[in-house]
């Protein structure tokens, strides 16, 4: 049977979206936001806020409420801000996507109004997903306020929320429509959730700036007081590489197997869910990082003295390097943490591809790591840095 010719379709959607760094963003003297808003329509408003942060910033709502009074903002604000518990378990059923879809839907939005989130990664997370859903996608302006979110999360094009017990199960690449950076949330951080973002710099200098590394180090010191202008310029950096990743680096959407900016993700997600999440995103990043790096050095592709400083700058910075949830076993004797790299790859699907490091600032891919390799490194670390 001879088939016919197929219909081929084949098409390009320009993509873009900026990420400002401002402060203060509802004083009514800052303008940023009202210019982000402002397209010649009046266009309607949600929004969405963290309620650590209410909690924080009493004021916060009534800044709202006067900052888009003002006659040039452009929008409507359709409700009162909805206030969500942040953290992982905001995400681990679809509650808060439903309500937002309701809410969505009573007051009229359309494809050209904005959702607005300001919060850390999984509010944004859960806020995004809703966002791309509703109407097939409107308006998503993410305002993180977390470290972790303002130089990585937040400026990415990931929206996902938890299912059947993985992380990040069902979820959509949707770019936002523009991402504002506010240092004056980060005030009210507590300083574990200051210094949670830092891992994450470390990790994409660790694949893509050797310098940025550098800066990394000499900045350790002012990074663990907090200080707003390391604070700001680690940040500033790190949404930069993780940005030019995602327009440069050819699979903003991962068609591919490969996943770079997760270096040391494969272990950190599993470890989080063996954890029951007790153990933060930061902590098992910072774990997974130690493990790969120590995996990377044991197999001959990085220096001794570049994993010692990797895993000395990550101990400077607070982070700890071992958690039992690494040498788990479970009836039969097996280790759960190495169902990490299976999972790793049917979430991608192809080939497992796993980010190593052969020097500080170049990462490499293999497709294949050996257990008994990886169980050496959980040795390794637990020795080293088990309490």
């Amino acid at each position: 049977m001879k088939n016919e010719a197929p219909i081929t379709c084949q098409f390009q959607v320009p993509f873009r979206f900026d990420v400002f760094f401002t402060r203060n963003v509802f004083n009514p003297a800052n303008n940023l936001l009202r210019e982000v808003l402002n397209h010649g329509v009046s266009e309607k408003l949600l929004v969405v806020i963290e309620e650590s942060l209410v909690a924080s910033m009493p004021a916060l709502i009534d800044d709202i409420r006067v900052y888009l009074a003002h006659t040039g903002s452009g929008v409507e604000l359709v409700a009162e801000p909805i206030i969500f518990a942040g953290g992982e378990t905001l995400k681990n059923n679809f509650a808060p996507v439903e309500q937002l879809h309701t809410l969505v839907e009573r007051h009229g939005l359309s494809r050209h109004s904005y959702l607005a989130a300001i919060g850390g990664g999984a509010l944004l997370d859960v806020a995004g997903f809703a966002a791309a859903t509703a109407h097939r996608g409107i308006r998503h302006v993410r305002l993180p306020t977390t470290t972790l979110s303002q130089g990585d999360g937040g400026v990415g094009v990931k929206n996902a929320v938890n299912a059947f017990g993985k992380k990040n199960f069902v979820g959509t690449f949707a770019p936002p429509f523009a991402v504002i950076n506010d240092s004056e949330f980060l005030r009210f951080l507590p300083d574990a959730r200051k210094s949670a973002g830092y891992v994450e710099a470390v990790k994409v200098a660790l694949i893509r700036d050797r310098a940025f590394f550098a800066q990394i180090e000499s900045s350790a010191d002012a990074l663990n007081r907090f200080d707003p202008v390391a604070m700001n310029a680690l940040i500033h950096r790190s949404a930069e590489l993780h940005i030019r990743h995602i327009s440069e680096g050819g699979d903003p959407f991962e068609f591919g197997s490969a996943r770079p900016l997760d270096f040391g993700h494969w272990a950190a997600h599993k470890l989080e869910q063996l954890s029951d999440f007790r153990i933060s995103h930061a902590e098992a990043v910072a774990i997974g990082l130690a493990l790969d790096v120590v995996y990377s050095r044991n197999a001959g592709h990085l220096a001794s003295g570049d994993a010692e400083r990797i895993l000395a700058l990550l101990t400077k910075l607070g982070f700890p390097l071992f958690a039992p949830e690494l040498f788990q076993k479970d009836q039969a004797g097996e280790w759960p943490i190495l169902a990490g790299l299976s999972e790793f790859q049917q979430h991608m699907g192809g080939q497992l591809t796993i980010t190593l490091l052969c020097e500080i600032g170049r990462g490499f891919e293999v497709h294949e790591m050996s257990k008994s390799g990886v169980r050496k490194a959980i040795d390794e670390l637990r020795e080293r840095f088990s309490k």
